[in-house]
Formats: structure tokens, sequence, C-alpha cells
């Protein structure tokens, strides 16, 4: 091989790694839309399959060995629907127990605490953890949902991707929304509703950067899980309408009532997470008496419970055992996962408002039996305002609504009752939402912005570096450059930034100097700032963290030079970072 084939194909090998660069430094920037969008399709992708993989892990041996199907805790006997919980909760309680604490952290919780601090950068050992303690607790008959897990799963899938390829930190959070968004749309088959509950809970804020790839993540993952599971939604939908006008004052009504079962949970699930400091077994040992008792007397509470969903929306249940599953439903889930069992809450949430409201759908025909809508319509909407009210997402609530009815009309009551059960939950418990609770607010517009855009997007890259010692000879080449910074860099000293200005001025007042003069950067008069290091991948939000935790006026971008070794990529001062927000 001649040497200029030699250098064309080291150039080859070069091309992919080249290409990957490129991609990074454009992902920096708010408006990367193509490569966001690139980004949104393959974690999409790739959390529909591990759904798929979740939602099979404990289905198939369900269905295997439940009498009737993957739902039909009802027909085991008391004893099993009491030992079965038990079991799976020491089950659980052992494995947490062999792992490290900071991993037993896990759900939506997580990525929103994973969001604010770590840059939704999401260890591999929580979504495991999440995984595995998840199945055994849906296996086991345990009160707690699939959609939380499948949301933190497809999180940490987007992330893992992000991290692997290095990329910007700020791209990370949208891969995270990506994957929540993917991961509710393949459980309901409600993709906008995965889209809007990403951007409502997750990313909190609406942006075009943030939806046009939660979109296709959302539209991607549902696409895939329609394949596996067909197209068929979570719940099957009886044909429903408002029967009259008239019902709009007992509306009002069932969104007060929703809104006092809300905040009963949201309490309750307050009230147990004081809980967690507690030894994981004795907490898990508790969370399964507690579900196996009140199972033996509900069973309906045991399991995803959508079968219990269809039964409340056709209208198959007493009003008797339609509050009593509400009430145990309350009490085992909000506990359950307040104490820690790596298990969700967004499903129970269905459960609890479709029985909540197809028991004061039949309260009402009793009271107008000619004018009063079906029993479906009432669970309907007491699904989203159930939903909506908890978790503090009531345009996410009715979005789902309208996906899974497929009906326009359902929007406008639906709408009245959502609204009134949520200002009811928030006045009587005066907390943001389940997933917020123990949390800071951190949602404020200047995070956002901030973390919206890397620091290599801002970075100033017209600087000069040398020694502290700089001869008279390369004073003029050096401003005739006009840098916008003059780094001073020693080895084994702190990095220093400087102004051009100020070595014009002093070479401008000292008209005496001699040729073979060296001028000391650190001693003339000037305004002088150390800068420390920030990594390439950070955002503009971790640069200003970095200088208020420092009390610096500037950062620099670092790039490895050699091992335990940096040099100046770039500058960043907090006068940029404030006129980028303004």
């Amino acid at each position: 091989m001649t040497s200029i084939e030699e250098q064309k194909s080291r150039l080859g090998k070069h091309w992919p790694s080249r290409r990957l660069d490129a991609f990074r430094a454009r992902l920096a920037h708010t408006d990367a839309l193509p490569q966001l969008a690139v980004l949104g399709c393959i974690s999409g992708l790739l959390t529909a399959l591990i759904a798929i993989a979740f939602r099979l892990s404990f289905e198939w041996p369900l269905a295997l060995l439940l009498p009737q199907g993957s739902e039909s805790f009802e027909m085991l006997s008391r004893t099993a629907s009491f030992i079965l919980p038990v079991v799976g909760a020491l089950v659980i309680g052992l494995i947490m127990h062999s792992c490290k604490t900071e991993y037993h952290t896990v759900g939506v919780g997580h990525i929103l605490d994973r969001m604010q601090y770590h840059q939704a950068q999401l260890p591999a050992a929580n979504g495991l953890l999440q995984f595995g303690g998840a199945a055994i607790a849906l296996l086991s008959g345990h009160s707690v949902g699939r959609e939380g897990p499948a949301a933190h799963l497809g999180a940490v899938c987007s992330s893992l991707l992000g991290q692997k390829l290095q990329l910007p930190n700020n791209s990370l959070r949208i891969l995270a929304a990506c994957g929540v968004a993917a991961a509710i749309a393949a459980s309901f088959n409600t993709p906008l509703a995965g889209v809007i509950f990403a951007m409502e809970v997750v990313l909190m804020e609406y942006t075009i950067a943030g939806f046009i790839p939660v979109i296709l993540a959302a539209v991607s993952g549902g696409v895939v899980s329609r394949i596996v599971f067909g197209s068929e939604p979570a719940f099957a939908i009886p044909l429903i309408e408002m029967g009259s006008l008239w019902e709009i004052p007992f509306l009002l009504a069932c969104g007060l009532v929703i809104g006092l079962a809300a905040a009963a949970m949201l309490m309750l699930y307050s009230l147990s997470t004081r809980f967690r400091e507690r030894p994981v077994l004795l907490r898990m040992l508790c969370v399964g008496v507690l579900c196996g008792t009140v199972a033996t007397v509900i069973p309906h509470i045991q399991g995803v419970g959508y079968d219990t969903v269809e039964q409340a929306l056709l209208g198959e249940l007493g009003v008797g055992l339609l509050i009593g599953i509400v009430a145990a439903k309350i009490l085992v889930s909000s506990v359950s996962v307040g104490l820690g069992l790596p298990g969700g809450i967004i499903g129970p949430n269905f459960v609890i408002g479709a029985c909540l409201g197809g028991a004061l759908g039949i309260a009402g025909s009793l009271f107008h039996p000619d004018q009063a809508s079906s029993t479906g319509f009432y669970a309907i909407i007491g699904m989203g305002a159930m939903v909506g009210a908890v978790l503090n997402a009531p345009l996410a609530a009715l979005i789902a609504v309208l996906e899974l009815t497929y009906n326009p009309n359902i929007l406008l009551p639906s709408m009245l009752v959502t609204v009134i059960a949520t200002i009811t939950c928030r006045m009587l418990t005066r907390m943001p939402g389940l997933f917020s609770i123990g949390r800071d607010g951190y949602s404020s517009p200047r995070f956002q912005s901030l973390s919206r855009a890397g620091v290599t997007s801002l970075m100033k890259r017209d600087f000069i570096s040398h020694s502290r010692h700089l001869p008279f000879e390369r004073i003029d080449d050096l401003l005739k450059s006009k840098p916008q910074w003059i780094v001073i860099e020693d080895v084994g000293e702190p990095k220093i930034i400087m102004r051009p200005a100020d070595l014009a001025r002093y070479m401008e007042e000292q008209l005496a100097l001699e040729p073979d003069t060296t001028i000391d950067l650190q001693e003339i008069p000037a305004e002088r700032w150390p800068i420390v290091p920030i990594h390439p991948r950070a955002t503009l939000q971790e640069a200003l963290l970095v200088m208020q935790q420092n009390d610096d006026q500037a950062v620099y971008v670092s790039q490895t030079a050699a091992p335990l070794m940096s040099e100046v990529a770039g500058i960043i001062t907090r006068q940029d970072i404030d006129n980028y927000y303004q």
C-alpha cells in the first residue's frame, strides 16, 4: 500500500469519530432539532423493547399460574391471596437489602431527582432493581402499577444511550423525557398522553426542541408496542356520552369527591415516606402483610387491576364493592409505594378513579334515572380526574381520556371534573403532586433555560494562552490578533484570565520599556479572574452553579491534552450566562 493510500485509510478510520464529535457539538445548542429527532426515534425504539420485555416478564408467568389469565387474582383462595404478597415482599426486601441504599430509589420520582441534581444521568443499577423488583411485585399480586416502572426503565435506557455516546448533558434531559413518553405510549396505546405527561411532569416545560423528539419517541414506542400487543387500547371502553347538561351540578360534586380521594392518597403516601429510613426488610414485610390482609377481604386490589377497571366501565360491580375497592386501593397502594416498594402508582390511580367514578355514577342514577349518564361515563371521567389530581398532571390525564375513548364529547365534562378535583386536592394538601412530595421546586424559568444549552454552545474561543512572563517583542503580535481573553497558565499553577485591553493600557503608560524587557502578566495593573475547569458535556446551569460555589466570575471548558492535564477549549463568564438568559 502506498503512503497516499495509507493516509486515506487513516482518515477513513477517524471519520466516524469526527462525525460523532460534530454531532455532539451540535447537540449543545438549543436548536439542534434534526439531531434530537434522530435520538428521539432511537430512544423510542429502545424503550419499547425494554417495556415489552418488562411487561412479558410478569404477564407470561401469571397467565400460566392464575386460573383465568394474568389478572385473575380474585380466583385465588384467601390463603394464597395472603401468602403470595408476603412472600413476594420478602424476596424484594432481600434483594434490596443486598444492594446499596442509593439503588433503592426508583420510579418517576427518581427520574425527577436525577433531572434536578445529576443532569438526567440515570444509573443502570437503579433500573435493574426497578425491573426485577416491579416484576416480582406484580407477579406476587401487590397493589401497584406497571406504568411507573416502565417509564423509569425507558428513561434509564435513553439516558444510558446518551451517556454511552458521551452526549452533552442538555440532550440527556430530552432523552430521559423521550424514554418516559415512549413508555407511557407503549403501556396504554396513548402516544399523545405520553408526550404530554413527559412534558408536563418530567421536563415541566413546553418547547419545540422538546416536543419534536418526544413526539417521535412516543410514536416509535407506540408502533413497536402495537406490533407485539396489538392496537387495542388498554381498556375496553363502551360507547359513552353525557346524558344531559342538567348533570353539570352533579359533576361538580363528583369533582369534589374525587379531589378528597386524591388528597387522602397524597397524605397517606407522604406519611408513609417518613418511614423510608427504617430497615428495608421490615418495611417490605409490612407492605406484604398489609396487602395480603386486605386482599383476603377485597382481592380486586391485587395486580395491575385493569380487569377491575373494565368491570367498572361496564357497570358490572355493585356500589358497595366499588367503594371497598377505592378505600382498599388508596390505603394499600399509597402505603406500599410510600414505603419503597418498587412499583408504579399511575395504574392504581386509574383503578381508583374508575371505581370511584362508577360508584358516583350509580348514585347519580338513583336521583335522576331518566337523565343520568351511564356508569361507564362516570368511570372514565373518574379515571382522568383521579390521575390528574394525584399526579398534578391534568392535561396529560385529559389527553389520556380522549385517546382511550376516541370520543371528543367526553372532553367537556372531563375537563370540568378534572379541574375541580385538582383544585380540591391542592387546597386540602398544599402539595403540588405525588411525584413532587419531598422535592425542591426547581422548575424556575432560569433553571429550565440554562439546562437546555450546553457550555460548548456559548463558550468563547477567541483567546490566547501564555505563561505569566511575556517577552516585550511578542506583545504586539498578541494584541494584533485581537483576542477577547488572555489565559495565563503555568505548569502547576491555577489558570487566570485577563482582558487584553488592560495589557494594552499598561503598554501605553510604559513608553520607556527596553526591547528585551519581560512583562509579568500577574503583576501589572489589571482585573484578573481565576478560572476552574468544567466538562464539555456540562450545561450552562452547571457552569453557573460551579461559579456560584467557588465565587468565581468565569470557568473554562476543558479538553484533555494528556493524562491528568487539560487544555482550555473555551471560556464562559457570568456575564455571558446572564446575557444568554436575558
